[in-house]
């Protein structure tokens, strides 16, 4: 059965799309997940046209999912690594993990726990799977 996943990124003003984009394959690639099982990209509100976040979801080929500070805060009881400087800037703990948990729902679990390179913030979850 395919998997199916969600990449979860949160982004400063200054990343680019290289740094994204390598970011993204590079958790992958250490998670031993496949390129062709990413169904969607996931940010906050503010980030989606974001150059770096548009170069992800073009290298997938897939389509931006965007929530709103106060949807990402609610799955802040899934987070791995909740931030209070986050939540003090935007009004969430997280971005890359709390916008890939949301995207797949509640049943979804993270596989890829947030990494940081530079300015790029990084999550994998996947959608459960029906039995």
């Amino acid at each position: 059965m395919k998997r199916e996943l969600v990449i979860g990124l949160g982004v400063s003003q200054t990343a680019s799309g290289r740094e994204a984009a390598d970011a993204a394959m590079q958790a992958l690639s250490v998670a031993g997940l496949q390129d062709e099982a990413v169904l969607a990209i996931a940010t906050v509100f503010g980030r989606a046209e974001h150059p770096a976040v548009q170069a992800v979801a073009s290298y997938f080929g897939v389509s931006v999912i965007v929530f709103d500070a106060a949807r990402l805060e609610q799955e802040t009881p899934r987070l791995a690594n909740p931030s209070d400087a986050l939540f003090e800037r935007i009004g969430c703990h997280g971005v890359a993990e709390a916008a890939a948990l949301a995207a797949t729902g509640p049943a979804g679990v993270l596989v890829v726990e947030k990494t940081k390179s530079g300015g790029v913030t990084i999550a994998v979850a996947e959608a459960a799977r029906s039995t």
